[in-house]
């Protein structure tokens, strides 16, 4: 039986929010967005042809918040709720609540969810249909004892993960017995704060896997097929960078067995709609059931750039009643393709989530194999209370070669300024020789890590030249400019009252110089960087990399140069979620001071050096600044 569907309502933010909205505008939907207090005008709700306010800033006051999704979506008529990914994307309890309220979830069944949101019922399941798994630990006791035996049967190092979420959240590498505890606890409250659900699961680390998923899709007319596979094995802290497909030399009959595999895992538990199964694949070919996601993937463009097909618009279709359009025979696998994750994150400092305003926001241009899936605009803020994705940039080509090369393009096209980004690490990783030639696995990163993280080091004699170049020739002038023949609008040394050489004083980075520039000398460089103005700021393109250069006073400068001696700072936004230590504690180098959380995930704080603590400018549970002294240290 059709259910009719003509509003709905995504219960999500950023970048999928906006996604699903644009299939769902094409198809003639009214679309309705919700948003936090503080995403009042994020681009999701500005895109929206109704936006609700849901109150409040962090995730547990708004976006996780059922009750008030419910009545979103009554109060603006909407009959369909889709739930994106993250957030209540998995949540059985969420499903059912839409249900019972009369509405359409575009999801599998409550019971699908139930069978897969738990990690360890579906190993189980997958045990029981010759699924080969990963040795582990998946049972109901929680202490900390029963993940040290099962840690040292399992053999170390092992991979504490959260029961009831994915992307990172909740998970741990532990590599050996005296780090146990500790990662445990932390991956248990990361668990909560994401998924309400701190139990967590342990199973063996599998050295130099790669991660290939299957894309499956069911409808309520019991038909089920795989739009064949995705490889997502470039990854750090587990949360996934780079995704292709199809995998890099993957055999059509290993595609076919993992296809098959996952199809029998979906029919299983009588799933609906869009999914992912993911497994682990080792050298020799062999692969382990990792997990299921019941919900659609950030990496879906990939796989509708080599089939082209919609799967938004396949989830509202199969939502409405309608069947699958075509056969597994029929499913198409045409060139090649690759996306990226572009991160508010800084790749320098252990990929630290980083927040702001973004000052500077221009995307690729559009064209053939060319696609930007953003959830931001520039001028729109990055706040410290959700995931760090600004967007997606996927690049098709004929081939994977085609596609590699039109994506670092891309790569190179793309300008983003006032918040750091991970975008020069992108470009770096697309175009090492090792992933030309895809020798891929998830140690990707770690092994190139010299290569790939680049200190940043002091900024050269050539960038400060060029930075004076460029930040002259963009100062705006006291003189019409619309007279390009005006000689008053030429920047030279023939100009009356001007010096033949400018002086200025410039910062970038926490350096600063002082430079002279003569406008009328020619261009020492053959090759001129990327330099856009905005404000008071030029934002120069150097090595990958967008740096604000602004013009400053020296002498104010020196007055307002005083710092905290020995304060240790918050590296982000944030709030305290456990201060470890004392005033008056002696601590060694490396020992855990304080734990932050941000951007739904905990950051240790260490102290770089042993010393004793002198003095707490901080407590749990309150918010502080990127910057602000969280506590003193002093000398043993």
């Amino acid at each position: 039986m059709n259910r009719h569907i003509d509003t709905l309502l995504v219960a999500n933010r950023g970048e999928i929010a906006c996604r699903v909205m644009r299939t769902a505008k094409a198809m003639g939907l009214t679309t309705v967005a919700v948003h936090s207090a503080i995403d009042a005008s994020a681009r999701h709700a500005r895109e929206a042809d109704i936006r609700i306010d849901l109150g409040g800033a962090k995730p547990a006051e708004s976006y996780l918040r059922i009750d008030k999704l419910i009545e979103a979506a009554k109060a603006s008529g909407a009959q369909a709720i889709h739930p994106g990914y993250g957030f209540l994307s998995e949540n059985a309890e969420f499903a059912r609540a839409i249900e019972q309220a009369g509405l359409i979830f575009l999801g599998p069944p409550a019971s699908a969810i139930d069978a897969m949101g738990s990690k360890s019922a579906a190993k189980a399941l997958m045990e029981e249909a010759g699924v080969p798994l990963v040795p582990g630990y998946h049972g109901e006791a929680q202490d900390v004892e029963t993940f040290r035996a099962a840690a040292e049967k399992i053999g170390y190092p092992v991979l504490l993960k959260a029961t009831a979420g994915g992307g990172g959240k909740g998970m741990k590498v532990v590599e050996r017995e005296a780090d146990l505890a500790e990662a445990l606890a932390s991956a248990q409250r990361e668990a909560q704060s994401s998924f309400g659900d701190s139990r967590m699961l342990v199973e063996k680390y599998v050295l130099k896997p790669r991660h290939v998923e299957i894309q499956v899709f069911a409808d309520q007319h019991g038909n089920c097929l795989y739009l064949n596979e995705r490889d997502c094995s470039i990854q750090r802290r587990h949360q996934k960078v780079v995704e292709e497909a199809p995998a890099p030399g993957l055999s059509p009959e290993l595609r076919r067995a993992m296809g098959e595999a996952a199809v029998k895992a979906a029919k299983a538990i009588g799933y609906v709609g869009a999914g992912t199964v993911e497994f682990l694949l080792d050298a020799r070919g062999e692969f382990f059931f990792m997990e299921m996601n019941t919900r659609l993937q950030v990496e879906h463009p990939v796989t509708e750039a080599i089939t082209g097909l919609d799967l938004v618009a396949w989830q509202i279709r199969v939502a409405r009643g309608e069947p699958l359009p075509i056969s597994q025979e029929q499913v198409p696998l045409i060139g090649h393709a690759i996306e990226v994750r572009l991160y508010a994150e800084d790749p320098d400092n252990d990929f630290l989530p980083a927040t702001g305003t973004l000052e500077l926001y221009r995307e690729a241009a559009d064209g053939p194999g060319r696609r930007v899936d953003s959830g931001v605009a520039e001028g729109d803020t990055v706040s410290p209370f959700y995931d760090p994705m600004l967007g997606k940039l996927i690049a098709w080509g004929e081939n994977r070669e085609e596609a590699r090369l039109r994506l670092l393009a891309m790569l190179d096209e793309t300008a983003v300024g006032g918040v750091r980004t991970n975008l020069a690490f992108l470009r770096r990783v697309v175009g090492h020789r090792a992933f030309a030639q895809a020798e891929l696995d998830t140690g990707f990163i770690p092994r190139h890590e010299s290569e790939l993280l680049r200190p940043a080091g002091e900024l050269s004699d050539a960038f400060w030249q060029q930075a004076a170049e460029c930040f002259v020739q963009s100062e705006p002038t006291s003189v019409r400019d619309d007279d390009a023949h005006s000689p008053w609008s030429k920047r030279s040394g023939l100009r009356f009252g001007m010096p033949a050489q400018i002086s200025l004083h410039l910062q970038c980075n926490g350096e600063s110089r002082r430079l002279k520039v003569d406008p009328a000398a020619p261009r020492q460089n053959v090759r001129t960087p990327r330099a856009i103005r905005q404000g008071d700021a030029l934002y120069l393109q150097w090595n990958g990399e967008w740096l604000a250069v602004r013009a400053f006073d020296p002498i104010a400068e020196a007055e307002a140069s005083h710092q905290h001696h020995g304060g240790l700072t918050a590296p982000m936004n944030g709030s305290i979620v456990r201060v470890l230590v004392e005033a008056g504690q002696h601590v060694e180098a490396g020992t855990a001071l304080i734990v932050l959380e941000a951007m739904k995930m905990e950051h240790s704080i260490r102290s770089a050096q042993a010393g004793v603590v002198k003095s707490l400018f901080c407590s749990e549970g309150e918010m502080v600044s990127e910057g602000a002294v969280l506590l003193e240290m002093e000398e043993a």
